[in-house]
């Protein structure tokens, strides 16, 4: 299965919204560590290691994903 690289969320700024306010009251390291858990439970959720791999390398700014 090939990466989703189109829009696809159904209230993007509603989200982004919510994922500000869930760090709101949180410490820099708080805030660090529950990204990190957030991206974890999604990857467990994805599960596909070629579309896994293919994300890691969009994140780093390689625009071209093998």
């Amino acid at each position: 299965m090939p990466l989703n690289r189109q829009p696809n969320l159904v209230d993007p700024d509603g989200f982004y919204e919510e994922l500000i306010d869930s760090q709101r009251g949180l410490t820099e390291e708080q805030a660090e560590m529950m990204t990190s858990r957030l991206l974890l439970i999604l990857a467990n959720h994805i599960g596909d290691r070629a579309v896994l791999s293919q994300a890691l390398q969009l994140a780093r700014g390689e625009t071209t994903p093998a």
